[in-house]
């Protein structure tokens, strides 16, 4: 775990696997922009996986008002600035190119671990959501909460 549970804070993905390995667990992340329009994208299934399998996301089950964003993230390692697992053509690390640990590919669709540069600021390095104002796009709030699934 890191941050500081008042503001900014990762549970860490040790801990997201330990939870969520154990049984069925939702995703729901809230998004706010620089207008203070908040905007909702919850996954009805969610789990990371372990170390061993590079922390795996996996993502089902899209509802919401925000577009879903992070699908195109679903069945893709953890890759951060000293452990390069994205699958970009040009062999670059997204996490340093983009300044954050993410699930990417080639490279997102969101950024949740991106930068927060304030309002109006247009980069790769933002925190965004491609569906709720572009990939560059630097998003005021975002919230990632999980739950146990009442099914």
């Amino acid at each position: 775990m890191f941050g500081n549970l008042s503001n900014e804070f990762w549970l860490g993905n040790d801990n997201l696997h330990a939870l969520t390995r154990s049984g069925n667990y939702e995703l729901r992340i809230e998004l706010g922009d620089c207008a203070n329009v908040r905007k909702f994208a919850k996954y009805s299934s969610f789990s990371i996986g372990s170390a061993q399998e590079k922390y795996i996301l996996k993502v089902t089950g899209y509802t919401g008002n925000a577009g879903d964003s992070l699908l195109h993230h679903s069945g893709l390692p953890f890759s951060t600035k000293d452990m390069d697992n994205d699958f970009h053509p040009l062999r670059y690390n997204c996490a340093v190119n983009n300044h954050g640990a993410w699930w990417y590919g080639g490279c997102y669709y969101s950024n949740l671990n991106g930068e927060y540069l304030k309002c109006q600021t247009t980069t790769t390095r933002a925190a965004s959501w491609r569906t709720f104002h572009g990939d560059h796009y630097s998003l005021k709030f975002i919230e990632m909460k999980i739950r146990p699934r009442g099914d």
